[in-house]
């Protein structure tokens, strides 16, 4: 009797020990592992371990163990079910402390590998209020180690080391609530000051993942359709990454983000348990739960925020309260910049007016009336040396240079008026292949198919234009870029910020121009290239542009090459029925380009028989002969030659991407039936075919 009363003294002076040792502890890691190490110390039991349950309370999970064993099994994330055959488990089940022995008839026999030499077991419940949080084991190398009394004496440090547990996780809490709220008025201080978008969206997802300690964040912004939202800013290199692949995600319920925007409400999904959500992005394998934010201004959802972490159920009500106030400030920070955007753009379109103001007012019909005028003077000037050249006696060296001055200058006036307003007189905006104008623009000045690299999105293949304006306008700048030593002009075509509006970039890797030459460089007559260049190649580009209801902007860095931006109007291609008009079968003399795809595809489905081919040697009959202005395989008096001798001339229509009046006049001359602008639609080309 004496002996079992001074046990009990012992444990209870023990138990009063380690939950004085305990209770002042906030870290939880350090906590678990300070109490496995107390007991065992204090006690002197050969293992103790700390076991929480999860939050699907469907496992009780090992978090801190005694020595090398325990280290072996938190590697190995040891966990037991909650109410299954382990000690821990029923503890936890029945609120109950719990005792195993081996000893007798009704021994035990403990199976686990990393603790061969347990002969008793006893399991104590970790309960605060009604709830079970976990459970603390402690085993004993001694047979009948534990007696029922024990549990009564130990159960008070075990309630001890729960009022701590719970105590550090108020703590955290807190701790937590407080970096969120600094974190979320930090995004909205910085993001604030913050006017350019290009600056702000990879500024935020930086200041959330830095604030918050999370693994990734990405912002996405709604397209002009409303149909995506398309990434515009992403943490580290997985960011970088998405970005460079041009990330979209479709609005609706495929995603979180899609999700988030078509509801415009927050989205959370947890990587957890038997109910695993699989994350499938392959630049973010690591991710374990996401929150998905709505940007939300003025009722009108602009786009999202995506917020990754590596942990399961790494997001509270907590985190959706602050990070629903990060963004809104983000949103209302976005809001400001595109203002800023359209005010500076309003400006400088304004600036880009006043300059150009000068040059046309003198009015299209002004300018004709001088090229019409000019013309006469040169052909008087062509008749006056024949008739010099005829007569050997006339001394006419004085007059011959006066002449020359004239017809000089007779040449510069046409050339002006061709650089302004062209060959003919404009046309009404009709559907545009972006690709066909720019092939075409290519040709006629030269360019290599080397030297420019098209990339067009199918959502931005056609624009509303004046075509024959167009292939000049990019002939001046694709003639620029090469004047300026570039070996390679790039042109991307895709939807602009603005909708119903296409972002048009012709990139060079020219010698590029410096400040003074940008300030310059709209200005009518001016050239870094000598006085043989007129220096209005880019004012009458940005003519054409602003009379297709388009703008233009400009960047460019001395030894690094120059940028045009284009904003035009989107073309949309509408499919109509194909009337044929008794054409049965077309021969296409043409390239394998993307103008001639665009008619294969126009007659799929009909009745006509298209052939394309570039052979002369063999014409095959056809209906209709459609002849390419633009084939660069062979030449045109090639092809009219070969034409001629097939009889099939009359047949023939010669399609041009721009008119030309004097191509125009030598065609027929050949005898064609007759020569105009391609077709870019059905309803076009059932025209073409009457």
């Amino acid at each position: 009797m004496t002996n079992h009363i001074e046990r009990q003294a012992k444990l209870l002076k023990a138990s009063a020990r380690a939950a004085k040792n305990i209770t002042t502890i906030l870290d939880p890691y350090e906590l678990f592992q300070r109490t496995v190490d107390i007991i065992c110390d204090e006690f002197g039991f050969y293992y103790a371990g700390v076991f929480l349950v999860d939050e699907a309370r469907q496992y009780a999970v090992l978090k801190a163990g005694r020595g090398d064993a325990g280290k072996a099994m938190l590697r190995e994330e040891h966990k037991l079910a909650i109410g299954g055959n382990s000690m821990i488990g029923a503890s936890i089940a029945n609120k109950k402390g719990r005792i195993a022995l081996d000893v007798g008839e009704e021994a035990v026999f403990f199976e686990n590998p990393h603790l061969p030499k347990t002969r008793s077991e006893m399991a104590l419940p970790l309960i605060i209020g009604d709830e079970a949080i976990g459970a603390l084991t402690v085993q004993s190398v001694e047979e009948a180690a534990f007696h029922e009394e024990d549990i009564d004496a130990l159960q008070t440090m075990a309630d001890q080391l729960a009022v701590a547990i719970q105590n550090s996780k108020l703590h955290r809490q807190e701790e937590r609530r407080s970096r969120l709220l600094k974190a979320a008025n930090r995004v909205g201080k910085e993001t604030a000051s913050i006017l350019d978008l290009d600056q702000l969206l990879p500024q935020t997802v930086n200041i959330i993942c830095e604030a918050y300690g999370l693994y990734y964040a990405g912002v996405f912004l709604l397209d002009e359709k409303g149909e995506y939202v398309v990434l515009r800013a992403g943490y580290g290199k997985a960011g970088k990454a998405m970005l460079e692949e041009g990330h979209k995600l479709r609005v609706g319920t495929d995603s979180m983000i899609g999700a988030c925007v078509a509801m415009g409400e927050a989205r959370i999904a947890l990587d957890v348990g038997e109910e695993r959500v699989h994350f499938k992005n392959p630049h973010l394998p690591h991710t374990r739960s996401e929150m998905a934010l709505p940007l939300v201004y003025g009722g009108k959802t602009l786009g999202a925020v995506t917020i990754q972490s590596s942990e399961e159920r790494a997001f509270g009500e907590d985190d959706i309260t602050t990070l629903l106030t990060m963004a809104e400030h983000l949103a209302v920070a976005i809001n400001n910049a595109r203002l800023i955007d359209e005010l500076k753009e309003a400006h400088n379109e304004i600036l880009r007016n006043k300059v150009f103001e000068a040059l046309t007012a003198a009015s299209t019909e002004a300018i004709h009336w001088i090229g019409n005028k000019t013309l006469p003077i040169s052909l008087t000037v062509s008749r006056l040396r024949e008739e010099l050249a005829a007569d050997g006696k006339v001394d006419a060296d004085s007059l011959k240079e006066d002449l020359d001055m004239i017809a000089e200058s007779a040449a510069q006036i046409i050339q002006v008026k061709e650089q302004l307003i062209g060959a003919v007189r404009e046309m009404k905006p009709r559907l545009v292949l972006l690709a066909d104008a720019f092939q075409a623009a290519a040709l006629q000045r030269g360019v290599s198919s080397e030297t420019l690299k098209l990339s067009i999105a199918p959502e931005a293949a056609y624009v509303y234009a004046d075509p024959t304006q167009l292939v000049r306008a990019f002939g001046n700048l694709l003639q620029n870029a090469v004047e300026a030593g570039a070996k390679t002009v790039r042109v991307d075509s895709r939807l602009g910020e603005e909708r119903g509006v296409l972002e048009i970039r012709i990139e060079d890797d020219g010698a590029g121009m410096s400040r003074e030459a940008q300030s310059k460089a709209w200005s009518p007559f001016f050239s870094q290239r000598g006085a043989a260049h007129h220096g209005l190649g880019l004012p009458a580009a940005l003519h054409v542009i602003s009379q297709s209801q388009g703008h233009m902007a400009l960047v460019s860095e001395e030894g690094k090459g120059t940028t045009a931006a284009l904003f035009m109007p989107q073309g949309r291609a509408v499919r109509a029925e194909l009337k044929a008009e008794g054409v049965k079968s077309i021969l296409l003399i043409d390239d394998n380009d993307d103008w001639s795809n665009l008619l294969s595809e126009l007659l799929k489905g009909s009745t006509v028989k298209l052939t394309r081919s570039t052979d002369l040697k063999k014409l095959p009959a056809a209906d209709l002969i459609l002849v390419d202005e633009n084939v660069a395989d062979v030449s045109l008096d090639d092809v009219f030659a070969a034409l001629a001798k097939a009889k099939l001339t009359a047949k023939t229509i010669v399609l041009a991407s721009a008119i030309n009046p004097e191509n125009v006049t030598r065609y027929l001359r050949e005898g064609v039936k007759d020569a105009t602008v391609k077709p870019y639609s059905t309803n076009e080309l059932n025209e073409l075919l009457k």
